[in-house]
Protein backbone atom coordinates (compact mmCIF):
# COMPACT_ATOMS: atom_id res chain seq x y z
CA UNK A 1 0.00 0.00 0.00
CA UNK A 2 1.35 3.40 -1.07
CA UNK A 3 0.10 6.48 1.49
CA UNK A 4 0.70 9.90 0.62
CA UNK A 5 0.44 13.66 2.02
CA UNK A 6 0.17 16.71 0.48
CA UNK A 7 -0.31 20.95 1.02
CA UNK A 8 -1.59 21.13 -2.39
CA UNK A 9 -1.81 25.03 -1.42
CA UNK A 10 -5.48 25.25 -3.72
CA UNK A 11 -6.57 22.37 -4.94
CA UNK A 12 -8.22 24.62 -8.24
CA UNK A 13 -4.74 25.86 -8.54
CA UNK A 14 -3.31 22.71 -8.50
CA UNK A 15 -5.53 20.45 -10.16
CA UNK A 16 -3.74 19.93 -13.35
CA UNK A 17 -0.52 19.27 -11.32
CA UNK A 18 -2.35 16.85 -8.79
CA UNK A 19 -4.34 14.24 -11.93
CA UNK A 20 -0.67 14.15 -13.07
CA UNK A 21 0.79 13.42 -10.11
CA UNK A 22 -1.80 10.95 -9.40
CA UNK A 23 -1.31 9.12 -12.64
CA UNK A 24 2.07 8.82 -11.84
CA UNK A 25 3.00 8.23 -8.02
CA UNK A 26 -0.21 6.14 -7.91
CA UNK A 27 -0.93 6.41 -4.37
CA UNK A 28 -3.70 3.84 -2.99
CA UNK A 29 -4.45 6.97 -0.22
CA UNK A 30 -3.96 10.95 -0.44
CA UNK A 31 -4.12 13.37 2.49
CA UNK A 32 -4.67 16.52 1.22
CA UNK A 33 -4.41 19.92 2.99
CA UNK A 34 -4.74 23.82 2.03
CA UNK A 35 -7.64 22.54 -0.48
CA UNK A 36 -9.31 26.48 -0.25
CA UNK A 37 -12.28 25.22 -1.92
CA UNK A 38 -15.34 24.33 0.00
CA UNK A 39 -16.26 20.75 0.54
CA UNK A 40 -18.80 21.03 -2.34
CA UNK A 41 -16.73 22.44 -4.89
CA UNK A 42 -14.00 19.52 -4.74
CA UNK A 43 -13.43 18.54 -7.84
CA UNK A 44 -14.73 15.18 -7.18
CA UNK A 45 -15.69 14.62 -10.93
CA UNK A 46 -12.14 14.56 -12.17
CA UNK A 47 -10.65 12.68 -9.39
CA UNK A 48 -13.37 9.97 -8.87
CA UNK A 49 -12.44 9.49 -12.51
CA UNK A 50 -9.00 7.78 -11.82
CA UNK A 51 -10.93 5.23 -9.23
CA UNK A 52 -10.28 7.73 -6.13
CA UNK A 53 -13.18 7.74 -3.25
CA UNK A 54 -12.87 11.64 -1.81
CA UNK A 55 -13.89 12.56 1.96
CA UNK A 56 -13.48 16.47 1.35
CA UNK A 57 -13.88 19.16 4.67
CA UNK A 58 -13.58 22.56 3.56
CA UNK A 59 -15.49 25.85 3.77
CA UNK A 60 -14.49 27.71 1.05
CA UNK A 61 -12.12 30.45 1.89
CA UNK A 62 -8.78 28.91 3.42
CA UNK A 63 -7.81 25.67 5.15
CA UNK A 64 -9.54 22.36 3.95
CA UNK A 65 -8.56 18.92 3.86
CA UNK A 66 -9.11 15.92 2.24
CA UNK A 67 -8.93 11.93 2.26
CA UNK A 68 -8.65 10.17 -1.76
CA UNK A 69 -8.48 6.77 -1.73
CA UNK A 70 -8.61 3.42 -4.22
CA UNK A 71 -8.60 0.81 -1.52
CA UNK A 72 -11.63 1.93 0.30
CA UNK A 73 -13.34 4.94 2.19
CA UNK A 74 -15.08 4.79 5.71
CA UNK A 75 -16.11 5.85 8.75
CA UNK A 76 -15.27 9.50 7.96
CA UNK A 77 -14.80 12.18 10.78
CA UNK A 78 -14.56 15.38 10.18
CA UNK A 79 -12.74 17.24 13.05
CA UNK A 80 -11.27 16.72 16.44
CA UNK A 81 -12.65 16.00 19.40
CA UNK A 82 -13.37 19.11 21.32
CA UNK A 83 -11.77 20.95 18.78
CA UNK A 84 -11.29 24.62 19.61
CA UNK A 85 -12.78 27.12 17.48
CA UNK A 86 -10.35 30.62 16.23
CA UNK A 87 -12.64 33.33 16.49
CA UNK A 88 -15.49 31.58 16.87
CA UNK A 89 -15.22 29.67 13.74
CA UNK A 90 -13.84 26.02 13.79
CA UNK A 91 -11.76 25.65 11.11
CA UNK A 92 -11.50 22.39 8.29
CA UNK A 93 -8.69 21.28 9.67
CA UNK A 94 -8.84 17.70 10.01
CA UNK A 95 -10.37 14.73 8.48
CA UNK A 96 -10.38 10.91 9.39
CA UNK A 97 -11.05 7.81 7.02
CA UNK A 98 -10.63 4.05 7.34
CA UNK A 99 -9.07 3.07 3.74
CA UNK A 100 -8.09 -0.27 3.24
CA UNK A 101 -7.65 -1.59 7.05
CA UNK A 102 -5.61 1.27 7.82
CA UNK A 103 -6.89 4.55 9.23
CA UNK A 104 -5.18 7.53 8.29
CA UNK A 105 -5.67 11.53 9.49
CA UNK A 106 -5.28 14.18 7.31
CA UNK A 107 -4.34 17.55 9.42
CA UNK A 108 -3.48 20.97 8.37
CA UNK A 109 -1.66 22.24 11.87
CA UNK A 110 -2.76 26.46 12.64
CA UNK A 111 0.25 28.26 11.38
CA UNK A 112 0.67 30.34 14.63
CA UNK A 113 1.90 33.15 12.84
CA UNK A 114 4.35 34.86 15.72
CA UNK A 115 4.69 33.82 19.26
CA UNK A 116 2.31 36.34 20.88
CA UNK A 117 -0.26 36.19 18.32
CA UNK A 118 -3.75 34.56 19.55
CA UNK A 119 -3.14 32.19 16.79
CA UNK A 120 -0.25 30.84 18.13
CA UNK A 121 -2.71 29.77 21.47
CA UNK A 122 -5.03 28.89 19.29
CA UNK A 123 -2.04 26.43 17.70
CA UNK A 124 -1.74 24.93 20.47
CA UNK A 125 -4.88 24.07 21.82
CA UNK A 126 -5.25 22.55 18.79
CA UNK A 127 -2.56 20.13 19.15
CA UNK A 128 -4.04 19.56 22.17
CA UNK A 129 -7.10 18.11 20.58
CA UNK A 130 -5.33 16.30 18.22
CA UNK A 131 -3.62 14.23 20.77
CA UNK A 132 -7.25 13.55 22.06
CA UNK A 133 -8.13 12.35 18.83
CA UNK A 134 -5.24 9.80 18.42
CA UNK A 135 -5.49 8.47 22.08
CA UNK A 136 -9.12 8.08 21.22
CA UNK A 137 -9.07 6.51 18.14
CA UNK A 138 -6.32 4.22 18.94
CA UNK A 139 -6.88 0.62 18.42
CA UNK A 140 -4.97 -2.67 17.98
CA UNK A 141 -7.60 -3.68 15.45
CA UNK A 142 -5.95 -1.43 12.79
CA UNK A 143 -2.46 0.49 12.08
CA UNK A 144 -2.82 4.41 12.42
CA UNK A 145 -1.43 7.41 10.93
CA UNK A 146 -1.56 11.56 11.03
CA UNK A 147 -0.34 12.65 8.19
CA UNK A 148 -0.20 16.35 6.68
CA UNK A 149 1.67 19.88 7.02
CA UNK A 150 1.89 20.41 10.78
CA UNK A 151 3.71 23.80 10.31
CA UNK A 152 5.90 22.21 13.22
CA UNK A 153 10.05 22.06 12.66
CA UNK A 154 10.71 18.59 14.72
CA UNK A 155 14.45 20.06 15.40
CA UNK A 156 16.87 22.40 14.50
CA UNK A 157 18.10 19.92 11.38
CA UNK A 158 14.97 20.19 9.99
CA UNK A 159 15.09 24.06 8.62
CA UNK A 160 18.04 25.31 6.50
CA UNK A 161 19.44 27.45 9.03
CA UNK A 162 17.71 27.62 12.60
CA UNK A 163 19.63 31.12 13.53
CA UNK A 164 17.05 32.62 11.04
CA UNK A 165 14.19 31.51 13.04
CA UNK A 166 15.02 33.21 16.68
CA UNK A 167 11.61 34.23 18.04
CA UNK A 168 9.79 32.68 14.73
CA UNK A 169 6.83 30.51 15.15
CA UNK A 170 7.43 26.36 13.45
CA UNK A 171 10.58 25.87 16.06
CA UNK A 172 9.21 27.21 19.85
CA UNK A 173 10.08 25.03 22.67
CA UNK A 174 6.38 24.90 23.04
CA UNK A 175 5.65 23.81 19.78
CA UNK A 176 8.18 20.74 19.88
CA UNK A 177 7.16 19.96 23.05
CA UNK A 178 3.44 19.70 21.75
CA UNK A 179 5.03 17.70 19.12
CA UNK A 180 6.72 15.03 22.02
CA UNK A 181 3.57 14.58 23.81
CA UNK A 182 1.19 13.67 20.51
CA UNK A 183 4.28 11.01 20.05
CA UNK A 184 3.92 9.86 23.84
CA UNK A 185 0.74 9.03 22.69
CA UNK A 186 2.39 6.16 20.68
CA UNK A 187 3.48 7.41 17.63
CA UNK A 188 6.33 7.67 15.57
CA UNK A 189 7.94 10.14 13.11
CA UNK A 190 8.38 8.24 9.85
CA UNK A 191 11.31 10.28 8.32
CA UNK A 192 11.13 10.56 4.69
CA UNK A 193 14.53 10.11 2.61
CA UNK A 194 15.31 13.30 0.24
CA UNK A 195 15.31 12.61 -3.56
CA UNK A 196 18.09 15.20 -3.89
CA UNK A 197 20.72 16.77 -1.12
CA UNK A 198 21.12 15.49 2.41
CA UNK A 199 18.11 16.77 4.18
CA UNK A 200 14.58 15.86 3.15
CA UNK A 201 12.81 19.19 4.13
CA UNK A 202 8.91 19.31 2.46
CA UNK A 203 8.39 23.02 2.23
CA UNK A 204 10.04 26.10 0.14
CA UNK A 205 8.95 29.44 0.12
CA UNK A 206 8.20 31.21 -3.06
CA UNK A 207 10.25 33.66 -2.63
CA UNK A 208 14.04 34.71 -2.66
CA UNK A 209 14.51 31.87 -4.74
CA UNK A 210 13.91 29.01 -1.95
CA UNK A 211 13.47 26.19 -3.52
CA UNK A 212 16.78 26.25 -6.17
CA UNK A 213 19.09 27.80 -3.11
CA UNK A 214 17.53 24.71 -0.67
CA UNK A 215 16.32 26.97 1.64
CA UNK A 216 13.51 24.44 2.82
CA UNK A 217 11.86 23.08 5.77
CA UNK A 218 10.49 19.79 7.07
CA UNK A 219 7.40 20.59 8.73
CA UNK A 220 5.03 17.90 6.43
CA UNK A 221 4.86 15.00 8.82
CA UNK A 222 3.58 10.84 9.01
CA UNK A 223 3.16 10.09 12.39
CA UNK A 224 2.30 6.48 13.04
CA UNK A 225 1.62 4.27 15.49
CA UNK A 226 3.90 1.01 16.26
CA UNK A 227 1.46 -1.20 13.45
CA UNK A 228 1.82 1.55 11.17
CA UNK A 229 5.68 2.19 11.19
CA UNK A 230 6.27 -1.53 11.64
CA UNK A 231 5.25 -1.80 7.65
CA UNK A 232 6.74 0.96 6.46
CA UNK A 233 9.34 -0.23 3.40
CA UNK A 234 10.16 3.22 2.44
CA UNK A 235 9.26 6.72 2.70
CA UNK A 236 10.58 9.75 0.53
CA UNK A 237 9.57 13.11 -0.23
CA UNK A 238 8.95 13.76 -3.97
CA UNK A 239 10.99 17.16 -4.73
CA UNK A 240 10.31 16.84 -8.30
CA UNK A 241 6.86 17.81 -7.58
CA UNK A 242 8.05 21.21 -6.01
CA UNK A 243 9.45 22.18 -9.24
CA UNK A 244 8.39 23.94 -12.40
CA UNK A 245 5.51 26.82 -13.24
CA UNK A 246 2.16 26.33 -11.24
CA UNK A 247 4.15 23.90 -8.59
CA UNK A 248 2.81 24.13 -4.68
CA UNK A 249 5.13 25.54 -1.81
CA UNK A 250 5.44 21.92 -0.22
CA UNK A 251 6.10 18.77 -1.90
CA UNK A 252 4.40 15.31 -1.42
CA UNK A 253 5.85 12.58 1.42
CA UNK A 254 5.05 9.55 -0.09
CA UNK A 255 4.82 6.63 2.25
CA UNK A 256 5.20 2.45 1.08
CA UNK A 257 3.43 -0.28 3.71
CA UNK A 258 4.03 -4.18 2.71
CA UNK A 259 0.89 -4.58 3.89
Amino acid sequence: MRIATWNVNSVAARLPRLLAWLGSAQPDVLCLQELKCATEAFPHGEVTALGYEVAAYGLGRWNGVAILSRVGLGDVRRGLLDEPAYENETEPRAIGATCGGVRVWSVYVPNGREPEHPHYAYKLRWLEALRATVVAETSAERPLAVLGDFNIAPTDDDVWDISLFEGATHVTDAERKALAVLRDAGLTDVVPRPLKYDRPYTYWDYRQLAFPKNNGMRIDLVYADAAFAAAVTDAYVDREERKGKGASDHAPVVVDLSR
